[in-house]
């Protein structure tokens, strides 16, 4: 299958994912083949990545950004604009646990991809044991090839749904930006609770449709186990940062000049990547030239994910 057609056939699913009204979108086989299809998308995310390129939408709040500066001195100045980092230090910080409290404890990421926003967590979480885990074989080839140390930092491939490791093993969960492509949410957060020590915590940001928001509402009456104790909506702070890395002159751009891409292809690569990383939802508008390309049929239609907002919930394991 062609790239064009993979990710037409990834995003087709993602929208009808998000479209349901129940907590299952779709039949065991669809689900499986839904599933390829993203660990394809992310396969070749992670193939064609480099070192410094963006892994989130992000968020940018001056105030966690002069928290994390001040525990890591120089951050920001090397490969990264930061901005990916808020999402990872807003995540951990929402755990009631001081930083320099995880010495023995287990951090397991779901949905990790490369493996960055996790070695992030690792170097202002001293002392834990943290595990990324993804659907991607090569995303999580890359990141024990790059990130891995030992026992502190390792990286295993698996399947949201159905999370290889025992009941009661993680202190704590965390999951950004990828439960929106799983097929069964319900079935994940029943994973989620079942791996979880007894006071452990669920840390969890996604996009969110508003069919999609009411079914994790009504999920959170009906599956036992877990105790939701906080609900912020972040699509404010989640827009600003997009637009801070789409301005002209950013991090997001320079790594796009490095990049040797032909003159015409560059407008459509640009384009392309900002609509990826939450363009559309922090107000991006085509040009000109791609209007132009969309009319003559060079580029798709331009159907989207329709994110109503951003939004981070934590929860706790009964005890």
């Amino acid at each position: 299958m062609t790239a064009p057609k993979i990710f037409s056939e990834f995003t087709e699913g993602l929208n009808e994912i998000n479209a349901t009204e129940g907590s299952r979108a779709f039949s065991d086989s669809r689900s499986v083949r839904m599933k390829d299809t993203t660990s394809s998308v992310y396969d070749m995310a992670a193939a064609g990545s480099a070192k410094g390129d963006i892994w989130n939408w992000g968020m940018y709040d001056p105030v966690v950004a002069k928290e994390i500066a001040e525990l890591i001195p120089g951050f920001g100045e090397f490969d990264t604009d930061g901005i990916s980092e808020q999402l990872y230090y807003t995540a951990l910080k929402a755990v009631p646990l001081e930083f320099g409290d995880y010495a023995g404890r287990s951090v397991l990421e779901v949905g990790c991809g490369m493996g960055e926003g996790l070695n992030f967590l690792s170097r202002i979480a001293g002392g834990g044991e943290f595990t990324g885990l993804d659907l991607s074989p090569r995303a999580i080839e890359r990141a024990t090839a790059t990130l891995s140390r030992g026992r502190t930092l390792r990286y295993v491939q698996g399947d949201a749904e159905e999370l290889p490791f025992g009941d009661g093993e993680v202190d704590v969960v965390i999951n950004i930006e990828s439960s929106h492509t799983y097929p069964d949410l319900a079935r994940f957060l029943s994973e989620v609770s079942r791996v979880l020590k007894p006071g452990g915590y669920f840390s969890h940001i996604d996009v969110f449709t508003a069919k999609r928001l009411e079914v994790l509402r009504s999920l959170k009456g009906e599956l036992p186990g877990l105790d939701w104790v906080h609900e912020q909506d972040l699509s404010p702070q989640v827009k600003a940062g997009i637009r801070r890395r789409l301005a002209p002159g950013s991090h997001f751009h320079r790594k796009l000049a490095e990049k040797r891409v032909p003159a015409l292809a560059r407008p459509i690569v640009k384009h392309s990547s900002a609509v990826i990383f939450g363009g559309v939802f922090a107000g991006h508008q085509d040009t000109a030239y791609i209007k132009l390309l969309r009319k003559l049929g060079v580029l798709p239609s331009g159907q989207h994910l329709q994110v109503e907002s951003y939004r981070h919930h934590v929860a706790v394991k009964r005890a």
